[in-house]
């Protein structure tokens, strides 16, 4: 049976945590940002969590984390 191919995009964007679970950074945060306020800014930074009905398939993209 073949390697099974990570998704490369999924790779980029997705860390899995020791719990098992992902975290994703938040969008928005690219470009136009003179119109953003800085506490909008700010709070982009912070990382996030996957949502528990995401996971599963978010596992599938990344079968060697």
């Amino acid at each position: 049976m073949p390697k099974m191919k990570t998704n490369r995009g999924a790779a980029k964007r997705f860390k899995a945590t020791a719990s098992g679970k992902f975290k994703r950074m938040q969008s928005h945060r690219r470009h136009i940002l003179t119109k953003k306020p800085t506490k909008r800014k700010r709070q982009l930074r912070s990382p996030s969590m996957i949502a528990d009905c995401d996971t599963r398939s978010v596992s599938r993209m990344l079968p060697y984390r």
